[in-house]
């Protein structure tokens, strides 16, 4: 693919899957080269578009006048949802009591709940970078940049998403809905960072692992810091190595447009940072597991998660965008192993095993 940046045309070294929006768009929607070209293909069977079970098949085959408005929302690229959503799965299912199952609602709750924001951010985003978008390949056909959408349309369409978030977020207690309230100014000023910053992977970071908090305190009324904190820093670790990878693909066109990343920023050193970030994130889960009383399940699911990112690491090619999608889209996995562990190790506990976060609470509660 061919995009003119001022004066140059350059050839797409893979296709940038997000936004740099915040909540929204992570990096990483498209695939690899080629692969939105051929998903976006409308199959016709007998004069009729043929139904995909994909996200992608679903919004197109819902009325033309809402797919701008679905696009916008990026429903037919899920992986960012999935990002976002998981690290709030993670804190609810470690608040749930030993040898319970998680709370169905507040997973409900929060995953209706991403799936909103992600989209808001996602707009705030390409109301930033409409001018910015009009100009590359890539994002030309973005409904604001394309001209499906009005700026005001836009406008009033993140007014409704943000409602009705903010509806979701008032089902929770008093301590939660401030907590959640504070993420806002993240993820307006996230489309910002990488224009100002090398590191703008670490805001997003900031941004979309705040259902760590969120989760833990909607279910048992506020923070326990010793368990919220070193998970929060987990999740912070894990988007910074995803994200990293993922910017990889877009390296070569970044510098012409001036778009900075941690991609640019390590380089040829990227793999030691990843090693870093990976030790560092298991570091966190273990300290995570042992402040709140975690079984074995659960530390099997952590060992899981650090073959996974060694595997991830040694085996990346930071010039192969093909690799990179490969291995930034294999997060989803690592997300989901280390919910399905919480969920396991939570059930093993024994009933009459001191949880540490619970007596915790208990002795705060002592005069």
């Amino acid at each position: 693919m061919l995009r003119k940046v001022g004066a140059f045309v350059v050839q797409r070294s893979g296709a940038r899957a997000c936004c740099a929006g915040p909540f929204p768009c992570v990096s990483g929607e498209s695939g690899p080269p080629g692969a939105w070209d051929r998903k976006s293909n409308t199959a016709m069977v007998e004069g009729r578009r043929a139904f995909s079970l994909t996200a992608a098949g679903i919004v197109e085959s819902t009325p033309k006048s809402m797919q701008p408005y679905l696009r916008l929302m990026r429903l037919d690229k899920p992986i960012g949802t999935w990002l976002l959503y998981l690290p709030c799965t993670w804190s609810i299912a470690l608040a749930a009591d030993p040898g319970f199952l998680p709370d169905l609602c507040m997973l409900t709750l929060f995953g209706t709940g991403a799936v909103l924001m992600r989209g808001a951010g996602c707009t705030i985003n390409d109301m930033w970078d409409r001018d910015f978008d009009k100009k590359v390949a890539r994002t030309a056909n973005r409904p604001i940049a394309a001209g499906e959408i009005t700026h005001f349309q836009a406008l009033l369409f993140l007014g409704g998403q943000l409602s009705l978030a903010l509806g979701i977020l008032l089902c929770l207690n008093y301590y939660s809905i401030a907590l959640g309230a504070a993420s806002l100014s993240l993820v307006v000023t996230y489309p910002l960072m990488k224009r100002i910053t090398y590191w703008p992977q670490f805001v997003l970071g900031l941004t979309f692992n705040w259902g760590a908090l969120l989760g833990w305190s909607a279910v048992k009324g506020s923070c326990d810091w010793a368990v919220c904190l070193p998970l929060y820093f987990s999740g912070l670790m894990w988007t910074l190595i995803y994200d990293t990878i993922y910017a990889h693909q877009d390296k070569a066109d970044d510098v012409l447009v001036g778009v900075k990343s941690t991609a640019l920023r390590f380089n040829e050193q990227t793999k030691q940072w990843l090693a870093g970030f990976s030790a560092a994130m298991l570091a966190g889960l273990t300290l995570t597991g042992i402040n709140c009383g975690q079984t074995l399940p659960y530390y099997a699911a952590v060992a899981a998660i650090g073959t996974h990112l060694a595997h991830q690491v040694y085996t990346l090619d930071i010039n192969k965008p093909e690799d990179c999608w490969r291995k930034f889209a294999s997060n989803r996995t690592v997300g989901l192993v280390l919910f399905i562990g919480i969920v396991l190790g939570t059930l093993w506990k024994g009933k009459n095993k001191p949880d540490p976060s619970e007596e915790r609470d208990r002795q705060k509660s002592i005069p």
